[in-house]
């Protein structure tokens, strides 16, 4: 069975609820921070969700991923459009592990051992 992102996006909705109830400048500031693109709307929100979509992934946040993806939907993306956004995400993080291995060789010293 498939996981059932619509009943956990409600039940994420409801912790986070709660955890404003008991830090409600937390949450205030969060989604004051989340908003501010929308100000702006240089991107776009179909454009800002993709970008979400590709940080979540990379966070590996369930959260992140069930709100961003109905919202991408929700401003028009295509299911070819984040599979893309998802690509570029696979490719950034193997070319991160590619950077970060080069710095585990720099690591090694010339004669190879420690």
């Amino acid at each position: 069975m498939m996981f059932d992102w619509a009943n956990y996006r409600k039940q994420l909705a409801q912790r986070i609820g709660e955890f404003g109830k008991l830090s409600p400048d937390t949450v205030r500031s969060y989604r004051e921070m989340s908003q501010a693109g929308d100000k702006a709307n240089i991107l776009g929100p179909k454009t800002r969700e993709l970008i979400a979509l590709a940080v979540a992934v990379t966070r590996q946040c369930d959260g992140c991923i069930a709100v961003h993806t109905e919202a991408a939907l929700k401003h028009g993306a295509t299911r070819e459009e984040i599979a893309e956004a998802l690509g570029v995400a696979v490719a950034v993080n193997a070319g991160a592990t590619l950077v970060f291995s080069s710095r585990v060789m720099d690591a090694i010293p010339e004669s190879g051992s420690a």
